[in-house]
């Protein structure tokens, strides 16, 4: 169980990672600075905020507390990234850091106790929390790519309207084994 809830933790992660790739890629590059008011982030501060989160909490994940003495959250706020390339390097980088430290984790290191600001995680715990900060800014980034394309952004899931369709052709192809994340690439 615990090689199976690693390997659909790792699904969901791809998932989500794709989904703000996938709006990277409908955007113009001044887009992903723009903020809807001085209060508001950019997909750009989103960005460097998931990058700092992710190298804090990932980095000597099963051996030393995710937040880490180096990390700058407040500056992880701050216009700081100014093209596309170093939006991705940051992007790319944030990732590799969650998915090397996923992949440190096996069957016997499995009930490490892990810290963040002090406070005791098991393995799950770490990950849950994770999982549950990174699509809440990834829908954040979805909707300001929506907000910026009006009406000619495409849709990254089940397009409005279009549910019934998406279910009649599931559900013509009888049960099958897979992952839910797989039906919503389309």
């Amino acid at each position: 169980m615990k090689t199976e809830y690693i390997n659909s933790v790792k699904k969901q992660f791809e998932y989500y990672k794709s989904v703000g790739e996938k709006t990277f890629d409908q955007l113009e590059e001044k887009d992903l600075f723009w903020q809807f008011n001085e209060d508001s982030n950019s997909i750009a501060i989103i960005v460097n905020h998931l990058w700092g989160n992710m190298k804090s909490r990932w980095t000597d994940f099963l051996t030393s507390d995710g937040e880490k003495e180096w990390r700058k959250r407040d500056l992880e706020f701050e216009s700081v990234i100014k093209t596309k390339n170093e939006l991705l390097e940051k992007w790319n980088d944030g990732w590799k850091c969650l998915f090397d430290a996923l992949d440190s984790v096996k069957q016997d290191n499995f009930a490490t106790e892990i810290y963040i600001r002090n406070q005791e995680h098991s393995i799950m715990e770490a990950i849950n929390r994770q999982f549950a900060h990174y699509p809440y800014h990834i829908g954040q980034i979805v909707y300001i790519g929506k907000m910026i394309k009006g009406d000619d952004w495409k849709s990254l899931t089940i397009p409005k309207g279009k549910s019934n369709d998406f279910n009649k052709d599931k559900f013509s192809k009888g049960k099958h084994k897979g992952h839910f994340s797989d039906d919503l690439k389309k």
